[in-house]
């Protein structure tokens, strides 16, 4: 995926463009307090397939607004202790997880 599609992609994801846009190979989105999502163009490690999880406290709130942008969760899960996390993949595969606790 190119850099521009990967920086589309996180944009409707995150609903916004990135807060600061560091170089022409980098950005970034301030996600919460003290919390942020790094976007690098580096080819060498294109194949990675990295995967990140985001705990956030309006996870339905957060997934509702991400669906109404066009991007619907590959898998969700819900853990024993009521945790719940949808996964989200890139056109790459890579992928990034949105957990919370049930509202």
């Amino acid at each position: 995926m190119g850099h521009e599609r990967a920086l589309t992609w996180y944009e409707e994801l995150f609903g916004s463009p990135p807060t600061y846009v560091v170089s022409e190979t980098e950005a970034l989105w301030e996600v919460a307090e003290h919390g942020a999502v790094f976007v690098e163009r580096r080819p060498e490690r294109a194949t990675g397939h990295p995967m990140h999880v985001l705990f956030v406290g309006d996870l339905d709130e957060r997934a509702a607004a991400i669906s109404a942008r066009g991007i619907e969760p590959a898998a969700s899960e819900t853990y024993d202790n009521g945790v719940r996390k949808f996964l989200y993949r890139d056109p790459e595969g890579n992928e990034i997880g949105i957990g919370g606790l049930p509202a």
